[in-house]
C-alpha cells in the first residue's frame, strides 16, 4: 500500500513497525501510547540508557498522522498522546497545519524539532530530550508547554504566537552556536509565560517581546559566562509583572504565588548581564531576593523602563552597575542594603513619586543612597528626593536632604566660593535652618551691646545728633537694609573701627544667607 492509500478509511499502512502501529490506532483513539518500561532509570529520557527499537517511531510517520493522519473512532477525538517513545530524525512540520491535540510525555527526539511558520492547536512536550526547537513564527491557539524539557543546542521562537501560555518550568536550555539559549525576540504570548526555576546556559533574548499578562522568572538560574548578557530583553511589554523572585520546592510551581513560610525556595539567580531598557510593565517589576553576579563590565539596565511600581528588593551585587537611567515609575520599594555601593549605581532622569522602604531605611542611608548615583555633581536626584519627600509630608527631611545637595555642589566650586559656601553653612546651613540666624544674631547684638559701651567715640560733627545707644547702635550695624538713625554721626578709630567694620560684614552675611535660604523656600526648590 502506498501512502495516503485507504488512510481515511483508516486502513493502517503495510510499512508501520508494532510501535508504528500502535501509535496509529492510539492516534485514532485519542488514548494516551505509553512505551515506559516502568523502570525509572531506563524510562529517563535525559538518561544513558539505551531505547531500542521496540519504543521507537519514525519522525515521518509522526508527521504523517498530524498532518494528513486517519480519521477518529466513532465516539471519538484524534489526538497524538505519546509517552517513553524515541523519536528518530527530524520532525518536520514547517509551515504545516495541525489540527489534532499534541502531548509527549517523556519522551527522546533524536533529532531537531522544526516548526517554523506552523499552525497548532495546543501542543505539550514534557519532561523530553530535545536536540533544538526551532519554531520561528509558529503560531498556536491554545497554550506551548515545554516543561522540563532539555533541549542541549537552543530553543527558537522568534516572533511566535501563542494564543494563550508559554510554560518553560523546571526546562533546562543549552546555548546553540549563536550563544543564546532561547531566541524569542518579537515573540507574543496571549496570556503568561511561565519559567520558574528554568536554567538557561547562554543568552535568554525576548527582544520585543509582548506577554499578555505576567512573566514568571521566579527561581530561575540564567548563565551566561560567554557574552555579555544573560537576559536581553529590551522593549519588553507585560501586561502585569516581571517575576524575578525565588519559587518553592518541592511543591506545585504556582505562578505569581509568593512561597509559603517555611517552604524551601530558590533564588533567582543570574550570572551575566540584565537588559530590560524600555520595557512597559502593567503592575510591576518585582526583584525580591534576586541574586546577581556581575563581571565589572556587566549591569542591570533598567533604562526608561516604566512600571506602577519597581520592587528592588534583591541582594545587593557586589560587583557591575545597576542603570535607572531615564526610568519612570511610581512607587519604589525597596531595602537599604539592596543597592550597591558608590560608582555602581546611576539614577539620572530616574523618577518615583513614592518611596516604600522594606525595613529601616534612615535619611542617612538614602542620602549615601544619592550620592552612590552621583559620581560627579548633579542635582536632580537630590530634588527628586527632596521633592518625593516633601510630598509625603516630611520637610524637615526635605530640607536635610537640600542641605546635603549644596554641600556637595560646594566641593565642586573654586576655592573663593568654596570659601563663601562653608561660610553660609556654619552661619545658617545655606538658609535651611533659619533658626541659626536668629541665634547668631542675638549673640553678635548682646557682644556688640557689651563691648560698645566701653566706647565713648566722640561725634563726627557738633550738633543735632542722637543720644548714644550702644544696643541700639550695634543692631543698626547688624541690620544693613534698616535705618535705626544710629549709624554715620560718631567717629570710631583704632580697634573699634575694626569692629565696627566686622559687624557691618557679619550683619551682611547673615541677611545674604537667610535670603538665599528665604528665596529657595519660596520658590520650593
Amino acid at each position: 500500500m502506498t501512502e495516503g492509500a485507504g488512510v481515511r478509511g483508516g486502513d493502517l499502512p503495510d510499512d508501520l513497525t508494532a510501535a508504528e502501529a500502535g501509535m496509529w490506532q492510539a492516534f485514532r483513539n485519542g488514548s494516551v501510547y505509553d512505551l515506559s518500561s516502568g523502570d525509572p532509570v531506563v524510562d529517563d529520557p535525559h538518561g544513558g540508557h539505551p531505547w531500542g527499537e521496540e519504543r521507537s517511531v519514525r519522525a515521518r510517520i509522526v508527521c504523517w498522522l498530524l498532518l494528513d493522519g486517519p480519521p477518529a473512532l466513532a465516539g471519538r477525538v484524534s489526538a497524538l498522546k505519546l509517552a517513553g517513545v524515541r523519536v528518530d530524525g527530524a520532525l518536520d512540520l514547517a509551515g504545516g497545519q495541525v489540527e489534532p491535540y499534541v502531548e509527549m510525555r517523556a519522551c527522546r527526539f533524536e533529532r531537531e524539532v522544526l516548526l517554523p511558520e506552523a499552525r497548532l492547536s495546543t501542543v505539550r512536550l514534557v519532561d523530553c530530550s530535545v536536540p533544538r526547537l526551532e519554531a520561528a513564527r509558529v503560531s498556536t491557539e491554545g497554550d506551548l508547554h515545554l516543561p522540563r524539557c532539555r533541549f542541549h543546542n537552543g530553543v527558537r521562537l522568534t516572533d511566535a504566537r501563542i494564543g494563550t501560555d508559554l510554560l518553560l518550568n523546571q526546562a533546562i536550555v543549552y546555548r546553540d552556536r549563536s550563544g543564546r539559549s532561547m531566541a524569542a525576540d518579537g515573540m507574543t504570548v496571549g496570556q503568561d509565560l511561565q519559567a520558574e526555576m528554568l536554567e538557561s546556559h547562554g543568552e535568554l533574548s525576548l527582544r520585543g517581546a509582548s506577554i499578555g499578562v505576567s512573566l514568571s522568572l521566579r527561581g530561575a538560574r540564567l548563565v551566561n559566562p560567554y557574552t555579555r548578557l544573560a537576559l536581553n530583553a529590551p522593549q519588553l511589554t507585560v501586561g502585569r509583572t516581571l517575576y524575578l523572585t525565588p519559587a518553592g520546592v518541592g511543591g506545585p510551581l504556582l505562578s505569581g504565588r509568593t512561597p509559603a513560610r517555611g517552604t524551601r525556595v530558590q533564588r533567582f539567580e543570574c550570572r551575566g548581564g540584565v537588559r530590560l531598557d524600555d520595557g512597559r510593565f502593567g503592575d510591576a517589576v518585582d526583584l525580591e531576593g534576586a541574586r546577581f553576579a556581575f563581571t565589572e563590565e556587566q549591569e542591570l539596565s533598567l533604562r526608561r523602563v516604566q512600571t506602577p511600581e519597581l520592587r528592588f528588593l534583591g541582594e545587593r551585587p557586589e560587583r557591575g552597575r545597576v542603570v535607572l537611567s531615564g526610568a519612570r515609575v511610581v512607587n519604589l520599594m525597596d531595602r537599604a542594603d539592596a543597592w550597591p555601593g558608590p560608582g555602581l549605581l546611576q539614577m539620572g532622569g530616574f523618577t518615583y513619586e513614592n518611596l516604600v522602604p522594606r525595613g529601616p531605611f534612615p535619611l542617612r542611608r538614602r542620602l549615601a543612597w544619592v550620592s552612590a548615583a552621583t559620581a560627579e555633581y548633579h542635582p536632580e536626584p537630590y530634588e527628586r528626593l527632596a521633592a518625593v519627600l516633601r510630598a509625603g509630608g516630611e520637610d524637615e527631611d526635605a530640607r536635610e536632604v537640600l542641605l546635603a545637595k549644596q554641600r556637595r555642589r560646594r566641593e565642586t566650586l573654586p576655592p573663593a566660593a568654596k570659601l563663601w559656601g562653608y561660610a553660609q553653612d556654619w552661619m545658617v546651613a545655606y538658609g535651611y535652618r533659619p533658626g541659626r540666624a536668629a541665634v547668631w544674631m542675638a549673640v553678635l547684638w548682646a557682644a556688640g551691646s557689651v563691648a560698645f559701651t566701653y566706647a565713648d567715640p566722640p561725634p563726627v560733627r557738633s550738633g543735632e545728633r542722637p543720644s548714644w545707644n550702644p544696643p541700639l547702635f550695634a543692631l543698626d550695624l547688624l541690620l544693613p537694609v534698616i535705618d535705626l538713625g544710629q549709624v554715620g554721626f560718631w567717629l570710631f578709630r583704632g580697634a573699634w573701627q575694626w569692629l565696627v567694620a566686622a559687624m557691618i560684614l557679619l550683619g551682611w552675611i547673615l541677611a545674604t544667607t537667610v535670603a538665599t535660604g528665604a528665596t529657595r523656600m519660596l520658590r520650593r526648590n
